[in-house]
């Protein structure tokens, strides 16, 4: 009798660990599931074309500053031809000079753009990154979620065989003392 209580205490156990395995297994299962990296992804795709974008703009900033360059050297070669020609007073060369202002306030203002642009290039990538070292850790999480999920079912599997190993015992023990 003593004996049978035993065995029914461990029948008890094991089935509450059965139990509280294939709940496990099914509650690590849920979350590998949920786990959408596409997302994340999507993301980095949009960082990405935020980096081509920035980096369109940033050449077409480098291509005014250096026309605006250009014209601030054609200006200043017409200034000085117009203060030896007509004088440092004349009406030609207070355009000239006028000009000259002109074309240095548009090439600052492009290169103010171009600072600009490489700061949010930089942020774009530093965004990037981030997202892709988000999404590595995410791939590493979900294939240890997955072989923990592969443990546990390899554990269900043996307190299955334990279980009906035991339940095929406790019936011969039965039989034998009837």
């Amino acid at each position: 009798m003593k004996a049978e209580i035993m065995v029914r205490r461990e029948i008890m156990v094991r089935r509450g660990v059965l139990a509280f395995a294939f709940v496990g297994l099914f509650a690590s299962g849920g979350y590998a599931q949920s786990q959408d990296a596409t997302p994340q992804q999507q993301d980095v795709q949009s960082d990405k074309k935020d980096i081509r974008n920035d980096k369109k703009d940033l050449a077409k900033d480098r291509a005014d500053r250096n026309a605006d360059q250009r014209d601030i050297n054609h200006d200043k070669n017409q200034l000085a031809r117009d203060d030896q020609k007509y004088g440092a007073n004349s009406a030609q060369a207070q355009a000239d000079r006028k000009d000259l202002r002109t074309d240095r306030t548009d090439r600052n203002k492009d290169q103010r753009d171009i600072n600009h642009d490489r700061t949010d290039l930089n942020k774009d990538r530093v965004d990037r990154n981030a997202d892709q070292s988000d999404i590595n850790h995410d791939k590493k999480d979900l294939s240890t979620d997955r072989k923990d999920r592969n443990k546990d079912q390899k554990d269900i599997n043996k307190d299955k065989k334990d279980l009906h190993k035991d339940r095929k015992d406790l019936r011969q023990d039965r039989k034998g003392r009837k």
